[in-house]
């Protein structure tokens, strides 16, 4: 986990947080990512064909009715 290595202080200037620190702030953004994607989702569904950008107001489209639970899920697992 990306947040693991950032974050296990082994670098100069670096903070130390455990496991169940990261898990519960990654589970935190991740209910509040998805709970306000409405605000973000202004525009109609639809593919992006072609190069990937995740600009809300440029090419990337996250579906408005998607589900945190999958996510959170695996979340969970780590």
């Amino acid at each position: 986990m990306l947040a693991r290595r950032a974050f296990d202080g082994s670098h100069e200037g670096a903070s130390f947080y455990d496991d169940d620190t990261i898990k519960k702030w990654l589970k935190t953004f991740l209910r509040r990512f998805f709970a306000q994607q409405f605000k973000r989702s202004c525009l109609p569904d639809g593919p992006k064909v072609g190069s990937v950008s995740l600009s809300p107001r440029g090419d990337w489209r996250m579906p408005s009715d998607a589900s945190a639970s999958l996510w959170l899920k695996e979340c969970e697992q780590l």
